[in-house]
């Protein structure tokens, strides 16, 4: 579990094949890996991925087909920044939101416009995802916690501030780029029980068998 504020800004030092999975190496920048041990998660660019080597400066993650499906990173090359956090714990100051570093799907960048000393950034999302981007809601995008400033049809917007952009990767963020969705898990669990339970109301299962009618005198 994570909160969406990025940790340090890190890079891809090698992207290794292996078969249709890869293993990447990341530089972890200023990430403290003082504590990290094999196994443990480390948010990269808003994938969870799970550390199978480590130095003090840098660690190796793999990818499975999935990921490099659902994500950038089949896009992504040697030297690419990326935003790093790792997983949260129990004390940890929850300053973003609730983030499972599980990406939903891609994004594409289609405005970015200055206001002030903040950046407006219009994002385009799959359709599939629009009904989970609410104004004023939270959205990871590459990692970062971010909030929902505007919402149309199958866009919305959202705000900059200068701060956000010296300790990311935003400063990379162009028009036609893409980028990692997480939607708020709490409206993709709620959606699911709603439409569970509608899903069990519209084919009720009847617990009357004969078996029952028989004993108790019905038949």
């Amino acid at each position: 579990m994570f909160t969406g504020i990025v940790e340090a800004v890190g890079t891809i030092l090698a992207i290794t094949p292996k078969g249709e999975d890869v293993t990447i190496k990341v530089d972890a920048g200023k990430l403290d890996m003082s504590d990290v041990h094999l196994g443990d998660s480390i948010a990269t660019n808003g994938v969870c991925l799970t550390v199978v080597a480590f130095d003090q400066r840098s660690y190796r993650a793999d990818l499975s087909l999935e990921t490099l499906k659902r994500t950038g990173f089949s896009q992504y090359q040697v030297g690419e920044s990326v935003n790093l956090e790792k997983a949260m714990l129990p004390s940890t100051r929850f300053g973003g939101h609730i983030v499972s570093g599980h990406i939903d799907d891609v994004g594409v960048i289609i405005d970015r416009q200055p206001v002030g000393r903040a950046m407006e950034y219009w994002i385009e999302v799959p359709s599939h995802l629009a009904r989970y981007i609410a104004e004023k809601g939270s959205v990871t995008i590459d990692g970062i916690s971010l909030t929902v400033n505007d919402v149309r049809k199958n866009a919305f917007k959202i705000t900059i501030v200068p701060h956000t952009s010296q300790e990311t990767t935003v400063n990379s963020f162009v028009v036609g780029r893409k980028v990692n969705l997480e939607v708020d898990v709490i409206a993709r669990y709620l959606e699911r029980l709603i439409t569970g339970k509608a899903e069990e109301e519209a084919t009720p299962v009847s617990r009357v068998t004969m078996d029952l009618l028989q004993k108790n005198g019905f038949a």
